[in-house]
């Protein structure tokens, strides 16, 4: 009675584990949470904790800039035509002639003084004084001919308070006529011409060209105005004198002023266009 018992148990026990093993899962249905696991049991069944791979951040795709338009170019500003220009110095009364054939220097003298001197009280015309001028400018030059050269004339200007001036010799003859009217422009003071290859002597008192000499270095003489103490005699050689403060063309001019002759008188100055230029204070 025992023994059945005892097997009798152990069939119920045996068929209560088969039942259990085919008792159906519960599936998850849509929405439902599961219950976390507890810590233990985590640790327990799923072993040492994995280390977690974070995802990288995202990668900004780089933006194209939209292109830049290019700076709107200036368009060059167009170089000023050079416009006529005009330069006087001449006032009635500053002309003065020459009282014998060999004083023109001293004549010149005279006129240059009275273009400078814009007081209208201080002419220079006395015959007395243009003896005097004439006796300094010649005491001053050294010319086999024994009269008064273009050094003796520039010295004389410088000593009277009209200068500095210096004797210049230029090879052209377009340079020359730009080297005297810059001097005027930049002086205020007139330039002394060497006329007939050194046997007279004029006065430049001023200019017409195209450009200002300031502004435009290549400008270019148009007209040249003109004191000859001759006039209105002239000579039978070299043409007639010109009225005073004539505006003689470069190709009238031409036909007096020519290249000064060297064997005239001696000097360092190559052979070329001699001007008693008037040229800037020192200091």
């Amino acid at each position: 009675m025992t023994g059945a018992r005892l097997r009798f148990s152990a069939w119920l026990v045996a068929l209560a584990g088969f039942l259990a093993a085919c008792s159906p899962t519960v599936g998850f249905q849509e929405g439902a949470t599961a219950p976390a696991p507890s810590a233990a049991s985590s640790d327990t069944a799923a072993g040492p904790p994995r280390a977690t791979a974070l995802a990288p951040p995202p990668v900004p795709i780089p933006t194209a800039a939209p292109p830049s338009s290019p700076a709107p170019t200036q368009a060059p500003v167009p170089a000023a035509a050079p416009r006529p220009f005009a330069l006087d110095l001449y006032r009635q009364g500053d002309f003065v002639p020459q009282y014998t054939f060999d004083w023109c220097v001293a004549a010149s003298i005279q006129m240059t003084h009275n273009l400078i001197d814009d007081t209208g009280g201080g002419t220079w015309a006395d015959r007395a004084q243009q003896n005097e001028l004439w006796e300094k400018a010649r005491a001053r030059s050294s010319d086999s001919f024994n009269g008064a050269n273009p050094f003796g004339w520039a010295q004389v200007l410088t000593e009277s308070g009209m200068g500095p001036y210096a004797v210049v010799s230029v090879p052209g003859y377009a340079e020359a006529l730009r080297t005297a009217a810059s001097a005027i422009t930049g002086t205020g003071r007139p330039v002394g011409l060497v006329m007939w290859s050194g046997r007279h002597a004029w006065v430049m008192s001023g200019f017409e060209s195209l450009g200002d000499p300031r502004q435009f270095p290549e400008f270019a003489v148009t007209g040249i105005r003109v004191l000859d103490p001759l006039y209105p005699y002239g000579s039978g050689q070299w043409g007639p004198s010109p009225a005073p403060n004539s505006l003689l063309t470069p190709e009238q001019l031409a036909t007096q002023f020519v290249v000064r002759e060297p064997r005239r008188w001696s000097s360092g100055l190559a052979a070329g266009y001699l001007l008693v230029l008037p040229v800037a204070a020192q200091g």
